[in-house]
């Protein structure tokens, strides 16, 4: 069924020079002064304006293309971003030069919620429709926050950080998964109820840490914590909680000495895992005297690399088997919508 994948993410800048704009596309519609986007941009410089995810997306489309060779899938690897180059609809206008007529897109973000997964799905319309007569079909694959691929990568990171500490500091340990918070209003529309966004976090740091408790990691886990990170917009708006940094704070009052940080809301180590947890709550760790280690990423760990393969693999069979361009509802569906990943 499927003749091509598209790899599809977020996008960021890779000189200087870029960081103001590609800025000004993210934030594009909301009325965001360019005061407070310089503050943001302080960010990307203080990385040389670089940012790292644009590098990590051609690495990984690199190891899925390897994936798929090694299994015999014989199928094109594209990658376009949302917000800069190589924007997807320059990407579809190139699989319909090439002669794509039916591609499944893996989206950068495992989760549910309107940024996380139906934007993607407004982005794949908007660029077909700008590319008009011949673009390719394609299908978003279904989210992953569930899927060994995703989970097990987390739990071995997790594992390691806590292999590194003193078996008697680990009675004051904390674990604190951490991910990108939303508005409280878009986590209570993100889905059914128990299958919000948040609702999905704090699933998969339950799988995460239930995978450390069977041994995957051989390590017994210290009590958790879900945390938010990267709030932005009016303080009026309420958004999820407890802030990481806010919650450091309070852990350090309460005895404990250690955390792991796991940031279970991400795939790679993009800027928001190295600004907001590898400076500013390593910072504020620092200044509370607690031991703070943070854990990676999946990356292109072959795990999550080869769950890119079965989705596509499963999701391909699906269709063939229903004779049908849209997938067959999952418990993911229930987000965002009717269907919300069977929709193409």
């Amino acid at each position: 069924m499927f003749d091509a994948v598209l790899l599809l993410s977020f996008g960021g800048p890779e000189v200087p020079d870029d960081v103001m704009p590609f800025l000004r596309n993210v934030t594009r519609g909301r009325g965001v002064p360019d005061s407070r986007l310089a503050a943001v941009a302080e960010h990307y410089y203080h990385y040389a304006g670089v940012s790292p995810i644009n590098q990590q997306n051609r690495l990984l489309r690199d190891a899925i293309e390897a994936d798929f060779a090694a299994h015999g899938v014989r199928l094109p690897v594209y990658w376009g971003n949302r917000n800069w180059d190589p924007y997807v609809t320059d990407v579809v206008r190139q699989m319909r030069d090439d002669g794509v007529r039916k591609a499944a897109a893996f989206v950068t973000s495992a989760y549910g919620g309107y940024s996380a997964c139906a934007q993607y799905l407004e982005d794949i319309t908007k660029a077909r429709a700008a590319v008009g007569a011949g673009a390719p079909e394609i299908v978003k694959l279904p989210q992953y926050a569930y899927h060994d691929g995703f989970v097990l990568p987390h739990a071995d990171a997790v594992g390691r950080c806590l292999k590194q500490l003193p078996a008697p500091r680990l009675a004051t340990t904390r674990i604190l998964y951490s991910a990108h918070s939303i508005p409280v209003a878009m986590d209570a529309s993100s889905g059914v109820e128990g299958n919000r966004y948040s609702s999905q976090l704090h699933r998969t740091a339950e799988l995460v840490t239930a995978r450390l408790a069977a041994g995957v990691s051989a390590v017994i886990p210290p009590p958790w914590e879900l945390v938010w990170q990267s709030r932005s917009g009016s303080p009026a708006t309420p958004w999820l909680e407890p802030d990481i940094n806010d919650r450091l704070r309070q852990l350090s009052d309460e005895g404990v000495t250690d955390v792991v940080v796991s940031p279970i809301g991400f795939v790679s180590d993009h800027l928001e895992v190295l600004w907001d947890l590898d400076e500013e709550a390593a910072a504020v760790a620092e200044e509370c005297g607690l031991g703070y280690a943070r854990a990676a990423t999946p990356g292109t760990d072959l795990r999550f690399v080869a769950m890119v393969r079965d989705l596509v693999t499963t999701a391909d069979e699906s269709l063939a088997a229903a004779g049908s361009t849209s997938l067959p509802p999952t418990v993911e569906s229930e987000c965002c919508g009717a269907n919300c990943c069977g929709r193409g």
